[in-house]
């Protein structure tokens, strides 16, 4: 699995204070990262494009499985570097029922932060960032272009949140 470090970035690593920041979702709805602390962990996941088959298959998945992801404990964002418009018609074509965040513009800001943009492409890697409720990153993970990621991982990291 490539990381992050491959590309000459360096992901936020656990332990560490999550970064803060402020996006629109495919409604033009503002979510805050902040706005959950002390309340619900978080489970946020990068990703290059909407509508590429990876990421398709990936939030397909995810979707299946939604109440794993999100519910009373963990709040599921997805984040990509697409416009608004985008992200609201991918979720309505695929019946998605969990925020899309648009890092657009200023282009990959937060993926910057979160050491996941590769500025060759212009995109946002496969990055997963478990938040406690502490807003502690209590897992990370980031694959490459192409490589998609195992969600198995990510289950196991949120059985392993405090109760």
């Amino acid at each position: 699995m490539a990381s992050a470090l491959d590309f000459g970035l360096g992901p936020v690593v656990v332990g560490s204070v999550a970064p803060d920041f402020t996006l629109s979702n495919q409604d033009g709805e503002l979510v805050s990262l902040s706005s959950f602390r002390g309340k619900k962990a978080v489970l946020l996941v990068f990703y290059p494009f909407a509508f590429s088959g990876i990421c398709t298959g990936e939030f397909g998945a995810v979707s299946d499985a939604v109440d794993t992801f999100q519910n009373d404990r963990v709040q599921l964002l997805g984040v990509s570097t697409d416009t608004k418009p985008a992200l609201k018609t991918w979720a309505a074509h695929q019946g998605y029922r969990f925020p899309l965040l648009s890092d657009f513009w200023p282009h990959g800001a937060v993926a910057r932060e979160y050491g996941v943009f590769f500025d060759q492409a212009g995109m946002a890697l496969r990055g997963t960032f478990l938040i406690g409720v502490d807003g502690v990153v209590s897992f990370a993970e980031v694959n490459g272009p192409g490589q998609p990621r195992d969600q198995d991982a990510w289950r196991r990291a949120i059985a392993a949140l405090p109760v």
